[in-house]
């Protein structure tokens, strides 16, 4: 059988769809599902009590960490994770993760297919081992063995990517990160102040896993290149606005025949 863990803040109606989702769709593949919440003070808790989910509480979140808080309370070899505001799709998601790892020890984890890029390389059959950006795990719709992560924990101290720097470590270690042909979606409404958490983390994480480093001329272009298209786009929005107004009047005084 299979542990879902659902990474989990203050996404109350997310979290409640992924659940009633899993527990209608998928309860004969599913026999536990933890959901792992980072101090919500919305319903998170009792939607997660109201369909039977273990509710565990994370204080100092890190990425690495809850990964790892998520392994070691799952009871079953094979972990799929989900963000809240992510679901399965497929009908089979669950038996085809299941089967990819029947009998395979050398596995160590599964990318389920959310994103053109999924899809690109898993029909090109773009391996882990050639891209572990793109074609190695993504925490929100991937599926590892647990029995691999008790020799390889996740880092704790990674700004993000854990995911990535797992699938990069474990491959060196001689295991295989593979697609496998799950569906999932993946909806997520970021706030300004949660995009600009997400840029400080991406910021780090990619200098510390892909080594893409950040010099005062990048910041400065960046700087001048946002301020470019946040101008382009004001006047174009702007424009349109006011060819539709124009269009509205014209529509007001020379309305078309009606139809019976």
């Amino acid at each position: 059988m299979i542990s879902v863990v659902i990474r989990n803040k203050n996404q109350d109606k997310a979290l409640a769809f992924l659940l009633k989702n899993l527990t209608e769709r998928y309860k004969d593949d599913v026999s536990e599902i933890i959901v792992i919440d980072n101090l919500s003070t919305d319903k998170s808790e009792s939607v997660s009590k109201q369909y039977g989910a273990r509710f565990v509480t994370i204080k100092d979140f890190s990425y690495g960490g809850s990964a790892n808080l998520a392994a070691s309370e799952a009871k079953n070899d094979i972990v799929v994770i989900f963000s809240a505001h992510s679901y399965p799709v497929s009908h089979d998601f669950f038996k085809l993760i299941k089967e990819k790892f029947k009998g395979r020890k050398d596995l160590a984890g599964l990318r389920c297919l959310h994103s053109t890029i999924d899809y690109r390389n898993f029909i090109n059959k773009v391996s882990a081992q050639t891209d572990p950006n793109k074609s190695g795990l993504i925490f929100s719709g991937s599926a590892f063995n647990r029995k691999v992560w008790e020799q390889h924990s996740f880092k704790d101290d990674v700004a993000t990517f854990e995911d990535k720097e797992w699938s990069k470590r474990v491959i060196k270690a001689g295991y295989k990160i593979e697609f496998v042909a799950s569906i999932f979606s993946y909806e997520i409404k970021r706030t300004k102040a949660q995009k600009f958490f997400r840029f400080k983390s991406d910021v780090v994480g990619n200098y510390q896993l892909w080594h893409q480093d950040l010099s005062l001329k990048n910041a400065f272009n960046a700087l001048v290149m946002g301020t470019f298209r946040l101008i382009k786009h004001f006047v174009i929005d702007f424009w349109y606005i006011v060819k539709r107004f124009i269009f509205s009047l014209k529509f007001v005084f020379n309305k078309p025949e009606k139809f019976d």
